[in-house]
């Protein structure tokens, strides 16, 4: 049914949901597992930073990358533990294009996303969502 099974992660609780769904299907189907995140832009404060220290933008986004691999490095390790091979990889760029470039480049055929619950605060990435799904070049499971 599915050949090639990718799971958006991010340190949320959906996130892992949508993970453990992924693996669980993915080993059901015997297909190949992929993870990825998106790498976001620094926050706006970081400008400010400059000031004190030109390094620390650059030291922020390494720090932040240190934690999308350390996500990747422990879904793969859930992964193992069920008997299903997983990599990883963190994209950068605008968010949807990205992964959507990401889809393509890996010849997906199933996206798994954990949903949030959708409130005025948590718009955004409903938003996200939507237009991932609008978008995507093969399937797209949200997992609650």
């Amino acid at each position: 049914m599915f050949s090639k099974i990718v799971a958006a992660l991010n340190d949320l609780p959906e996130s892992q949901r949508a993970l453990r769904a992924a693996i669980d299907l993915a080993r059901g189907c015997n297909a190949e597992l992929a993870t990825v995140s998106h790498l976001g832009d620094l926050p706006a404060y970081a400008s400010f930073a400059i000031v004190v220290d030109p390094s620390a933008p650059s030291a922020m986004k390494d720090g932040r990358r240190r934690v999308h691999g350390e996500l990747h490095e422990k879904a793969s390790l859930l992964a193992q533990e069920h008997e299903v091979h997983a990599t990883g990889s963190i994209v950068e760029g605008q968010e949807v294009e990205a992964i959507l470039h990401y889809l393509r480049a890996e010849s997906a055929d199933l996206l798994v996303i954990g949903l949030h619950r959708h409130d005025f605060y948590l718009s955004r990435p409903w938003s996200f969502v939507y237009d991932l799904a609008q978008e995507a070049p093969c399937g797209v499971l949200g997992v609650h």
